[in-house]
């Protein structure tokens, strides 16, 4: 009698493991990329006793200190554009190269540095934007001045440790804006 239970037991057990079974085919999910969709930026003018002016994204909070560097927060982004003013006053290669400087103390990070040299002769601006590609603490660097009385540099600083990967949308998208400061740059 034990013997007959335990094989209606093993019949039971291995007919429902073979009806259990379905004949639909499995597929792994698909994998998935992030959406990341930032919305076109509006540009308003900054106000400010400052020697230059130019255009910052409204979605922005700016504030400027009494040296008139001035700090351009992206909350959503969590991200900062740190500019700072100084004067020339027969200092340019010093200051040129202090830019300079900054940008390459990120080379034990960065993997590359691309440099996009800038030049508006009419509004008397000549600058360079450069992108530290690799795991470096600021990601986007940019000088400009006017040769004569001006100069500003600006460092983007994301409040996260540094990933190239993925703050890269983030870093692109902010790059426009920073093109768009050095378009809309003007020296009082």
């Amino acid at each position: 009698m034990l013997h007959q239970l335990k094989n209606i037991i093993l019949f039971a057990v291995l007919t429902l493991s073979f009806t259990s079974c379905s004949n639909e085919e499995y597929l792994p999910k698909p994998k998935a990329f992030l959406r990341l969709a930032y919305a076109a930026p509006n540009y308003k003018e900054i106000v400010s006793d400052c020697p230059y002016t130019f255009e910052v994204p409204d979605n922005t909070q700016t504030k400027f200190n009494e040296k008139c560097w001035i700090n351009i927060k992206y909350p959503k982004l969590k991200a900062s554009l740190n500019i700072t003013y100084r004067g020339v006053e027969n200092n340019l290669s010093e200051l040129l190269s202090e830019a300079e400087k900054l940008t390459y103390n990120h080379t034990i990070k960065a993997d590359n540095i691309i440099t996009k040299d800038y030049e508006n002769t009419e509004f008397q601006k000549y600058g360079a934007l450069r992108e530290v590609i690799g795991n470096a603490a600021s990601s986007l660097q940019f000088h400009l001045t006017d040769k004569t009385g001006h100069f500003i540099t600006g460092a983007l600083y994301f409040e996260a440790k540094p990933n190239y990967d993925s703050i890269l949308p983030a870093v692109k998208f902010i790059e426009k804006d920073i093109e768009h400061i050095m378009e809309t740059l003007s020296w009082k």
